[in-house]
């Protein structure tokens, strides 16, 4: 450690200034919770560790979506991190699982990451840069998609002031619940998950409530969901669910959960984006998307006015299929398609400019 500190001290100098992420000149957005979680960078509270499946809540500890965004005329930043263990995916590279993304008035600077012999008690310390002129950047760092994280300072030099960020186009946050795809798998870094791309496109806010494997929408994350005040609720899920079967015993209660809660909150409903397996046999997606535009079909029918589908094949079709990494997850252009499909709907849905 005292190695790492020495070394640290002769790359930024003895200037620097540490901040800690719960710093006021600092915001910690995407992740509803953190108040409430002692610190940790936990996409669901703390208070359902014992409530959701083991696997959800291991998910959970990922900050996917996760943001820290503060506005300064620092001429040099860092990130100080601590990872639980080494990047270990072999369908995402260690940048999109383990990355700390810094972007700067919407430019992309670098990423600190994990390397093999990440352990508890290693620190990993990221110079994104250094003596640039001291202007006002509005800097933003995407926080790990798959991996948990310690963010244990923000380093700036010594003269460095902050103002508050630039305002979102949205005074609420719009939240994403799905699956792997939503999570970010298989970005090749935080700051390509789509909806880190439509957030830039369209300067809003948002949380990611993706779980690998785990996006089933059982009722208590239907409730997590529902607890968030958004400007708008995507559901992204489907897939997750063995069978049409089962999906169908959930989604329509899902929906009805957050619209109990949030009676005139704009929702999108996305249907499976287009998968390999289609080509071989896989009929369920197919059974999916019929189930889910039926769900929304009749909710619009029965009157709900602030409801809309998304078809996935709209945003990433069999046309596409260089966009997919595995066969079934987006790579950055498989994203950079979905963010860019989304954002002409989210123009007019959310009467964006």
């Amino acid at each position: 450690m005292r190695l790492l500190l020495l070394l640290y001290c002769a790359t930024l100098g003895a200037e620097t200034r540490w901040l800690p992420i719960a710093a006021p000149d600092l915001k910690v957005e995407g992740l509803p919770w953190f108040a409430q979680n002692n610190g940790e960078l936990y996409r669901l509270p703390l208070s359902l560790e014992k409530v959701v499946r083991p696997p959800v809540w291991n998910l959970a500890k990922s900050p996917s979506g996760g943001r820290i965004h503060f506005r300064t005329n620092a001429t040099t930043i860092a990130v100080r991190v601590e990872y639980p263990g080494a990047p270990n995916m072999a369908n995402m590279h260690a940048f999109g699982q383990t990355g700390v993304d810094l972007y700067a008035d919407g430019t992309y600077m670098g990423t600190a990451i994990a390397d093999k012999d990440a352990k508890p008690g290693k620190i990993y310390d990221k110079v994104y840069f250094k003596d640039l002129p001291a202007v006002e950047r509005d800097i933003v760092l995407y926080l790990p998609l798959y991996k948990p994280a310690k963010i244990l300072g923000i380093g700036v030099n010594e003269e460095a002031r902050f103002l508050k960020p630039k305002p979102y186009a949205l005074n609420r946050p719009v939240v994403f619940y799905g699956t792997s795809i939503t999570q970010g798998g298989c970005a090749s870094r935080p700051g390509m998950s789509y909806q880190a791309i439509l957030g830039r496109m369209l300067n809003i806010d948002f949380v990611n409530l993706g779980f690998s494997g785990n996006g089933m929408g059982e009722p208590e994350m239907a409730s997590a969901v529902a607890d968030i005040d958004a400007a708008a609720y995507v559901l992204d899920f489907a897939q997750n669910n063995r069978t049409a079967e089962a999906l169908e015993k959930v989604y329509a209660p899902f929906l009805a959960a957050i619209r109990a809660k949030h009676p005139d909150t704009p929702i999108l409903a996305i249907t499976p984006i287009y998968a390999a397996s289609e080509l071989t046999g896989n009929v369920e997606n197919q059974k999916m998307r019929d189930l889910i535009r039926g769900v929304i079909s009749r909710a619009i029918a029965a009157g709900d006015r602030h409801l809309q589908l998304v078809e996935g094949t709209d945003l990433l079709g069999p046309a596409q299929g260089d966009a997919l990494v595995d066969g079934t997850h987006p790579n950055d252009l498989g994203f950079d398609f979905m963010a860019t499909g989304l954002a002409a709907r989210f123009r007019q849905f959310l009467k964006l400019p």
